[in-house]
């Protein structure tokens, strides 16, 4: 593939322009003009005679226009091609390809693909093998093999929601080589950089090939979102971008578990901003409902966010070992908790102050968390209700006071063994200062967070030291003495502070650290609140997967290979081949995994390493300029002729005016020319809409349409066969339809038609992402599509293994947000929407007609409310065109399998029944019920 977007097919031709020079000299003359003469003729012949005239010399202007002339002539028949292709392929040894299909790839796969594929026709075409891999595949086979495998393995491949591996898929390509160097490295590239100091070009050029590409987009549509924070007043959300070269305005959207949008925001990037933060403003229990954040425009798994139980609002129940000052609240332990948490959590207190009935009290609100401030020795009979609702789940904290000093060093609710009394710093009896925070560990809900510069610690409990001791550190002080401890308790877990809930042991309260660490705290806690030993073994348990992201943004239930997800709290899980990004336990509660994690920054990949071709994918097809250059020559041809004319005064007899628009029109016919040819694309592309004539006449009746699929055997079938369709509904019902039409879902308005046919074959060309997101949007507005892979014949009513059309369907309807499905039920309104029908045959009989799973009413009020009661999506293996299929003369164009004509009569009441049911939806269902109706009126 040449890295060339323009060349000669005949460049030899060219050396005719070195004659341009000579040409320019030929043409400086011109005949003179004629001039009048007075009668009489002998004065005439006399000045005719004995005159020798001398040519005059052309206008520069004019030669110049006779040189553009030349030039065009010889630009034409050198014959100037835009997106050439050549196969310049190293002989000496195999064609590698290592492709990223990761997330960022999602945009533009289809290009891909055709780029991909160019490279494995080249090396086809002078018998090179080839070796493939991919570097978001756990494995890789890439053995060097014929071209065919190797295009079969790139179309059987899609984008993952992964970043990719190139080290693994890297170290695949260098066992299958064996040794051996390659000929062409061909790396099609994301252009993103996978890792810090992300080697893989130099990995590659370690091979040792002939030639180095690599090959990538513009990356102008590369963003994710990196993180999303849940504040007092909205959510902010951080993306990052590839390109930053020009502003960006994006809108984000705000959707919960049913996939409804429920806010909107914006995040702006400004020019050379590669990370940006926006907002979604709402109120704090609607952003309690956020389920995924996700970018407008933008459908890959890199611009969707999942949000998880740590984002919900919690339970979070508060006790004090001292009652509350209601003329100083400001000494109260509890004032600077509330305060911290009042935005971010629903705040408990039970109504007494007796421990032992509080407790009870509190636990029987199913709390999330419990926050007790110097509280010591608690009732005996509360510590078993205590340990049980921590082992189930919930999430205990405690500061320290002066009655945790004092209590028993053998209290089983809390994290570490204190030493009896407390520490003090500054005092009289100690030599220490006042100490600072240290930097909070990699690992706990604090990671990330810089380190408090204006807090003191004055006093502390002290924890005795364990071999484990670290380990449940959380946050210490500078001299490296715990002042966060915490432990786990099966499903649930104790922290403890070691200082006070005010600020008399320490500055740590009023400070604005505080509030960030409750509130890290608390999303760690279950939103949910705890309910029983069950629940508790099932969150302490690995996580399932429960719903997985596509590549493309869309949560599926399809978990394929992926594994259970261990818990954890050193930080947010990470994606990988095992966890890929999606939601992570059941229903009843989840963690989320995302693409990338908090504080990513999307770097280009560096190539600088070894000499690298850099190639962009292809972007069209070539198309010669040759006609485009002849019509410019012939006009400046013609251009030439008209001045000339002028010049010689054919135009005299029109006067001076006339004269002057004679050569205006000339300039603005050259004018013309030389623009057309500076948009050469306007010219030859083929971009002209549907006029007014044909929307009307698609408006004045009703046509069924069916899906080109570039078989012209197959498209005769859909034609005729809707074509033998329209005539029956015209013979047997009101309706009259107009002739069928044939349809490119990509670039056709698809508005005008109830009902597309859509023959499946598996030989056809792969849809492109552009037609299959415009038949989605399609359904979604109402339409129909009736899919027929027409294979009943093959499969005979098995559909345990499809045959090559059904899994060519199965791959279209993976990228379509499709219903839950059902063979058409017995009393359906498909069943007697004009005739009674038990089945719906076509030129085969032994495949079901599925149609849209029916919704209780009761349930979802909504279920049908869209589309009137109309399916969206209908599947057939019937052959349904092969059955209405007539010639030229009416005569059936294909025999019934077995022949039988009234299994084409039924196929034709099938159809009519499917165009009735299109345009009356639910109306036959509606009219059972009249007699009951009636009844009742009559009562």
């Amino acid at each position: 593939m040449s890295g060339l977007s323009f060349a000669f097919a005949s460049p030899a031709i060219l050396a005719a322009l070195i004659l341009l020079p000579a040409i320019w000299w030929l043409l400086r003359l011109t005949p003179p003009q004629p001039r009048a003469e007075v009668f009489p003729p002998l004065r005439i012949l006399a000045s005719i005679l004995k005159r020798e005239e001398t040519p005059a010399r052309s206008p520069w202007w004019l030669t110049l226009l006779r040189m553009l002339l030349a030039a065009l002539v010889i630009l034409a028949i050198a014959n100037p091609m835009f997106n050439p292709r050549t196969n310049t392929l190293s002989s000496g040894g195999p064609l590698v390809l290592m492709i990223d299909n990761s997330w960022a790839s999602t945009s533009d796969w289809d290009r891909r693909v055709r780029t991909t594929d160019a490279l494995i026709d080249d090396a086809d075409a002078k018998g090179i093998p080839v070796s493939i891999a991919f570097t978001a595949e756990q494995s890789n086979d890439a053995t060097p093999s014929a071209a065919t495998a190797a295009r079969d393995k790139l179309h059987a491949m899609n984008p993952r929601p992964l970043v990719p591996d190139r080290q693994r898929a890297a170290d695949a390509v260098k066992a299958a080589l064996n040794g051996s160097k390659p000929g062409t490295i061909a790396f099609i590239s994301d252009g993103i950089e996978a890792k810090e100091k992300d080697d893989i070009v130099s990995r590659l050029a370690a091979l040792q090939p002939s030639e180095l590409r690599l090959i990538e987009g513009n990356g102008n549509d590369i963003l994710a979102i990196t993180g999303a924070s849940n504040n007092v007043n909205d959510m902010s959300v951080t993306a990052t971008r590839l390109n930053g070269a020009s502003p960006l305005h994006l809108q984000l959207t705000a959707q919960d578990n049913q996939g409804r949008p429920i806010a909107a925001g914006a995040l702006n990037f400004a020019s050379g901003q590669t990370v940006a933060t926006g907002s979604i403003t709402a109120p704090f229990e609607m952003r309690n409902d956020f389920a995924r954040i996700g970018v407008d425009r933008y459908a890959n798994a890199g611009t969707v966010h999942l949000l998880d139980d740590g984002f919900r609002r919690r339970r979070v129940a508060l006790l004090s070992g001292q009652a509350a000052d209601e003329f100083q609240p400001i000494l109260s332990p509890l004032y600077y908790i509330q305060r911290a948490l009042q935005p971010y959590a629903d705040l408990i207190q039970p109504s007494s102050a007796d421990l032992a009935k509080a407790i009870p009290q509190l636990l029987a609100g199913n709390p999330s968390m419990i926050i007790m401030a110097d509280v010591g020795r608690l009732p005996q009979e509360t510590y078993a209700p205590l340990q049980r609702w921590i082992q189930n789940g919930g999430t205990l904290i405690r500061f320290a006071g002066p009655r945790l000093a004092a209590a028993p060093a053998d209290d089983p609710l809390v994290p570490v063994t204190l030493r009896q009394g407390e520490r003090t710093f500054g005092g009289a009896l100690s030599w220490a200062e006042p100490q600072p925070l240290a930097d909070f560990p990699s690992f706990g809900p604090f990671a990330g967070m810089p380190k408090p510069t204006n807090v003191l610690i004055k006093r502390q409990v002290l924890a005795e030291p364990t071999p484990d001791l670290a380990e449940r550190t959380w946050a210490s002080l500078a001299d490296g003495t715990p002042l966060v401890t915490e432990k786990q308790m099966q499903a649930g877990r104790v922290v403890l502070f070691h200082v006070s809930a005010e600020p008399q042991w320490s500055d740590l309260p009023i400070s604005g650290d505080f509030v960030e660490m409750l509130r890290r705290i608390v999303q760690l806690s279950r939103s949910g609140g705890v309910n029983s030993a069950e629940t508790a073994a099932k969150t302490a348990e690995a996580m399932p997967p429960y719903r997985l992201l596509t590549a493309k943004g869309v949560l599926t239930s399809e978990i394929g290979s992926a594994r259970p997800l261990e818990r954890s709290v050193k930080g947010a899980p990470a994606a990988s081949f095992d966890n890929p990004p999606g939601l992570y336990g059941s229903e009843e509660g989840f963690t989320a995994v995302n693409v990338l994690g908090p504080g990513t920054a999307l770097k280009p990949l560096d190539a600088a390493a070894g000499t690298v071709l850099r190639e962009g994918l292809i972007g069209g097809e070539a198309w010669s300029a040759k006609p485009v250059l002849f019509t410019l020559a012939f006009l400046t041809l013609l251009a030439d002729s008209l001045i000339v004319l002028f010049m010689n005064g054919v135009f005299s007899r029109f006067g001076r005016s006339a004269k002057t628009a004679a050569g205006g029109a000339a300039m603005l016919l050259l004018a013309l020319s030389v623009a057309t040819f500076l948009h050469p694309a306007n010219a030859l592309a083929d971009d002209t809409k549907p006029g007014d004539d044909t929307i009307y006449s698609r408006l004045d009746k009703t046509h069924l349409a069916y899906v080109v699929t570039g078989e012209s055997e197959v498209d005769r079938v859909s034609e005729r066969g809707l074509a033998g369709l329209s005539d029956y509904l015209t013979y047997r019902t009101t309706l009259e339809p107009g002739p069928p039409v044939g349809l490119d879902p990509a670039k056709d308005e698809l508005a005008f038609y109830p009902l597309i046919y859509w023959p499946i074959s598996a030989t056809a060309p792969m849809p492109s992402n552009d037609a299959i997101n415009r038949i989605d949007a399609y359904m979604r507005n109402g339409g129909t599509v009736l899919f027929d892979t027409r294979d009943a014949i093959n499969t005979m009513g098995d559909t345990s293994s499809p045959g090559p059309n059904g899994q060519r369907l199965q791959q279209i309807l993976a990228n379509l947000d499709i219903p839950a499905l059902e063979p058409v039920p017995a009393g359906h309104v498909l069943t007697k929407s004009f005739y009674l029908l038990s089945s719906f045959p076509g030129r085969y009989a032994d495949s079901p007609l599925w149609v849209e799973a029916r919704q209780d009413s009761r349930r979802d009020s909504n279920a049908v409310a869209s589309s009137d009661g109309v399916t969206p999506i209908m599947i057939t293996g019937n052959d349904f065109a092969g059955a209405w299929a007539i010639d030229q003369n009416g005569s059936p164009l294909l025999p019934t399998v077995p022949p039988d004509e009234t299994q084409r009569e039924y196929a034709y009441r099938s159809g009519v029944n499917i165009m009735m049911y299109m345009l009356t939806g639910n109306y036959k269902s509606d009219q059972v019920h009249v007699g009951d109706i009636l009844q009742r009126l009559g009562q």
